[in-house]
């Protein structure tokens, strides 16, 4: 029986992102990885060379589909602002490997570069649109994209304390709070 590819490399990707979600980098395994994966540590080290490697294609393909789910509309930040409230709702582990990647990663030379390139364009449309008298100048591109990204990811991103304390506002209502916020943004 012949065995495909690239559902190997999914299913590795797949547990790859769960083990990553609940442990970070340092303290996933590969062997757990292996076996959620239904496959082996070798098939690991040769798709990925490394854990850090598997690391970076889990980042990378998260990012994708967060760039081919929800493409920026420099016109109509608001709604951008709740499409990723949405996806970080579809996809909560999407926000815990962001957190891993900042805690990890940061200070260290290993960028991925889809990112990089990702918040590149994503500046550069703001820019645009500010430049075209669409958008306010009163924070720059870089800041406003900051600000965008923050207010969409605010209820994904709070202490399990104050989760607490507002467990009972639905997805509903919060997804108006993050999208009246950038609106009020923009006034």
């Amino acid at each position: 029986m012949r065995r495909d590819a690239q559902a190997t490399r999914r299913r590795l990707l797949d547990a790859a992102a769960a083990e990553f979600a609940a442990r970070g980098i340092a303290g996933a395994r590969v062997d757990r990885i292996a076996e959620a994966a239904e496959s082996n540590k070798a098939q690991i080290y040769h798709y990925f060379a490394s854990k850090d490697g598997l690391f970076d294609a889990v980042f990378h393909d998260l990012v994708m589909t967060t760039l081919r789910d929800v493409p920026i509309d420099p016109t109509d930040l608001p709604e951008y602002a709740g499409r990723l409230f949405d996806g970080y709702q579809a996809r909560p582990h999407v926000q815990r490997l962001a957190t891993w990647h900042r805690l990890e990663r940061s200070g260290t030379a290993d960028t991925i570069d889809i990112v990089a390139q990702s918040n590149t364009s994503k500046v550069e449309a703001i820019a645009k649109a500010q430049a075209e008298g669409l958008l306010p100048d009163r924070w720059t591109a870089v800041e406003l994209l900051a600000l965008v990204l923050h207010i969409s990811g605010l209820w994904s991103g709070m202490t399990p304390e104050y989760a607490a304390l507002v467990d009972d506002v639905d997805n509903t209502r919060r997804r108006r709070v993050v999208v009246e916020a950038v609106r009020a943004l923009l006034t």
